[in-house]
């Protein structure tokens, strides 16, 4: 094998259609676009869900329901992740800061802690938000939930 004789796999490579060169190739005239009509010009480009007329899905489909744009949106965390957490870091403490440097919530979320799970560990817990279940578990074990 020498670099002057390398070839690409056999049927791998096509060869070009050379479109608009002359009625001898086959494919001069209207350059395989058929005739006439938008399709056929230069510079043609259909709208976004163009349906060549007919009522468009988007406007055919009815709107429906609601968006409410001051929703809060929380990012849940359960009692059975701080209790890992407690036990991991080993911890008396955790805020919105630990479970962001741990990669449980992100930089910006709010934090809604939630009831699932067990919690044995004495906690104090400060967050955006508790449910009623969670703010329960965390007072029976002696820890205090405090919103921010």
């Amino acid at each position: 094998m020498r670099l002057h004789t390398l070839k690409p796999a056999e049927g791998s490579v096509k060869k070009r259609k050379r479109i608009g060169r002359g009625q001898g190739l086959g494919r001069g005239g209207t350059s395989t676009r058929g005739h006439k009509g938008a399709k056929s010009r230069s510079g043609y480009s259909m709208k976004m869900g163009f349906e060549g007329g007919q009522m468009p899905l988007q406007r055919r489909v009815p709107k429906f329901g609601f968006k409410n744009n001051n929703r809060v949106e929380y990012k849940a965390v359960n009692l059975d992740a701080l209790q890992a957490l407690a036990e991991k870091l080993n911890v008396s403490e955790i805020d919105v800061e630990t479970l962001n440097k741990n990669g449980i919530v992100g930089d910006k979320d709010l934090v809604k802690i939630l009831g699932r799970g067990e919690l044995t560990k004495k906690l104090n817990v400060k967050a955006h938000a508790f449910s009623a279940s969670a703010k329960e578990a965390i007072e029976k074990t002696g820890g205090a939930a405090v919103k921010l």
